[in-house]
């Protein structure tokens, strides 16, 4: 007897708002949180634009051995991570007498292990990194941390898959609930936005450069699209049994329905059409519905020319025309890279909550592949009753997750 998985809460902290109301004010209104850093500049990237995230100051709220564990990306998971609980009823002491577990995507923490060797250079000495820096540093740092800060008991691993890690989280979350496993798991993806965090992409030439017009520079879908813009910030789901929901008489958000994935087996950095198709057949396998039931899916497409368009491709193969209206959140936030597959998953839980659909702003010319998609370049007012969520990320990883508006039946 195979479970059913439910949300039961979200959380966000991202550069379109540092939680669920600004964002869904953010996602409605079509705004975006790209600019342009000049410090990026003079330090010898050659994009200075990226999405803006606040740190938050966690001084009063945290204690200071707790502080200090924390790297960046860790802070904006914190924040994230209690939203989620406090959206889902959990308090501490409810934590305290359960078996929670966690699972977030992180795939770096560049800035923890710069600064640390930067000490090492200058002092000649590795004690004054101080005993807060290992932590820091490794790529489990998020789910080490909020395991800690939490006092969680269950599943503890971290998702290490590129640009679908935080999708990945929520499939895998999924699957431990589905099978019995565990009862509830916090779930996401987080992202280091800081100066380190970005280099060796920037070097690729993957970013865009149209630094006059930075909220216009995240163009995913359009034909005159050059590049991505990088993001950051972390996003939760908190996942559970129904049955476990129900018990302690939680607000029921939606059900998670199907999780596919797949992986490219080709170039280590070039997308193609049938791994992200594999995964979009699968999810939908899963599900057990009809395409036409899929209202509405919140792509990948990141903004590079390669990419959008293998996705484009894939969603036509699967979906056919008109096909779900299609848009990309990133056009917004830019791409938010190890938290984006758990983002995009709150993002379309806001809509779904509030009957709208954002939109796939600077969307002004299709190609020949967008074309033939039911893209949406301005906010819809709609019912959204299940939705698609698309990541993909670098070594040809891919992840597609379905969540339909909670039925009890």
């Amino acid at each position: 007897m195979l479970n059913r998985v439910v949300i039961t809460g979200i959380g966000i902290y991202s550069c379109i708002g540092k939680n669920l109301a600004e964002t869904t004010q953010s996602l409605y209104q079509g705004k975006s949180g790209i600019i342009l850093d000049k410090v990026r500049k003079n330090y010898g990237y050659r994009s200075g634009l990226t999405g803006f995230v606040d740190s938050p100051n966690l001084k009063g709220v945290l204690d200071r051995r707790s502080r200090i564990m924390l790297p960046e990306q860790g802070e904006f998971a914190f924040m994230s991570t209690d939203e989620a609980l406090k959206v889902a009823g959990i308090d501490q002491d409810f934590i305290d007498k359960s078996n929670i577990g966690i699972l977030f995507g992180n795939d770096s923490s560049a800035q923890a292990v710069i600064s640390a060797n930067d000490i090492i250079r200058e002092k000649r000495d590795t004690v004054m990194v101080g005993s807060g820096s290992v932590f820091q540093t490794m790529n489990s740092t998020v789910t080490m941390n909020l395991s800690t800060i939490f006092r969680l008991k269950g599943i503890n691993f971290t998702v290490s898959a590129a640009c679908s890690s935080g999708s990945h989280s929520i499939g895998l979350g999924y699957m431990f609930i589905k099978h019995g496993y565990q009862d509830c798991i916090i779930c996401g993806g987080a992202q280091e936005i800081n100066l380190y965090s970005m280099g060796n992409f920037d070097a690729l030439g993957a970013f865009s450069i149209r630094e006059d017009a930075p909220q216009k520079a995240s163009r995913p879908f359009d034909r005159d699209r050059d590049g991505l813009v990088p993001s950051g910030g972390a996003a939760t789901v908190i996942l559970e049994s129904l049955d476990h929901a129900l018990r302690r008489g939680a607000t029921i958000l939606g059900e998670v329905i199907g999780y596919g994935f797949s992986s490219n087996g080709a170039h280590i950095s070039n997308p193609t059409v049938e791994g992200p198709q594999k995964a979009l057949e699968m999810a939908l396998m899963q599900s057990e519905l009809n395409i036409e039931e899929i209202d509405y899916i919140n792509a990948h497409a990141t903004s590079t020319l390669a990419g959008d368009a293998s996705e484009a491709k894939a969603i036509f193969n699967v979906f056919g025309k008109p096909g779900p209206y299609v848009s990309s959140t990133k056009s917004m936030t830019g791409h938010e890279c190890w938290m984006a597959g758990a983002s995009e998953i709150v993002y379309s839980m806001l809509m779904m909550q509030n009957g709208f659909i954002a939109p796939n702003i600077n969307f002004d010319n299709p190609d020949e592949d967008s074309a033939k998609l039911n893209i949406l370049a301005e906010t819809k007012e709609t019912k959204i009753d299940c939705f698609l969520s698309n990541s993909f990320g670098f070594g040809g990883t891919n992840s597609s997750l379905i969540v339909k508006k909670w039925e009890n039946k």
